[in-house]
């Protein structure tokens, strides 16, 4: 009698260990899976911001370039309007300026015609 009680009890401490490492393996599993899981997302964030970050580098470069560019066109309209005779342009056009052996002449365009209709207009509108 004995030996049956003996092979019951140990087959009911083989069936509790088997239970505790099934429940290990698959609590292992589980927490495997998460990681698994949190690593593919991961990668997934870190490839989508990697394309994002390679168009805005590339947009920057463009940028860079058209800023580049327009710097060299003012560097030499700069040095244009520092040379004299175009110093002397500037002065001639807006100083009214005129030089040696020349003859200023101004027109002007009678502004009196536009006051006086627009004086009229506001007449007629009272």
């Amino acid at each position: 009698m004995q030996k049956p009680d003996l092979i019951q009890k140990t087959q009911a401490k083989n069936n509790k260990r088997k239970n505790k490492i099934r429940f290990y393996y698959s609590f292992l599993t589980i927490v495997l899976l998460i990681c698994l899981a949190q690593i593919g997302i991961s990668a997934f964030n870190n490839i989508t911001k990697s394309i994002s970050y390679h168009g805005k580098i590339k947009k920057m470069k463009e940028l860079n370039k058209q800023a580049y560019a327009e710097n060299q066109r003012l560097k030499e309209e700069l040095e244009d309007f520092s040379s004299m005779k175009s110093l002397e342009a500037i002065a001639r056009n807006n100083l009214k300026m005129a030089g040696e052996d020349e003859v200023l002449v101004i027109i002007n365009k009678p502004q009196q015609q536009t006051t006086n209709v627009k004086t009229k207009s506001k007449k007629k509108n009272k």
